[in-house]
């Protein structure tokens, strides 16, 4: 079992950027496919992006080319770089473990976009 921790949510103005971590433990982390969700209020949790054990990653159309998905499996932590912020990626974003379809989540951290 993997337990994340999310830290680096804020407010930040449009065009603005962030950096989201995900801290894990308690497991091998390089084994897990790991992945950012997001929720807004009133909307489902949508995947943001993804990274597979071997480095391969994923993006939604609405993040592609504004946002990065990376890892460091020395430090077992996963990182999202948001660039060039929108209002509408306001959400509460969530990191994601999988590993033989088993999903583990953080708590989230809220990401605000406005001026």
């Amino acid at each position: 079992q993997v337990q994340l921790v999310e830290s680096g949510g804020g407010l930040v103005q449009p065009g603005g950027s962030l950096r989201l971590s995900c801290a894990a433990s308690g497991s091998i982390f390089s084994i897990y496919g790991m992945n950012w969700y997001r929720q807004a209020p009133g909307k489902r949790r949508e995947l943001v992006a993804g990274i597979s054990s071997g480095g391969s990653t994923n993006y939604s159309d609405s993040v592609k080319g504004r946002f990065t998905i990376s890892r460091d499996n020395t430090k077992n932590t996963l990182y999202l770089q948001m660039n060039s912020l929108k209002p509408e990626d306001t959400a509460v974003y969530y990191c994601n473990a999988n590993y033989l379809n088993v999903g583990y989540w953080g708590q989230g951290t809220q990401v605000t976009v406005s001026s």
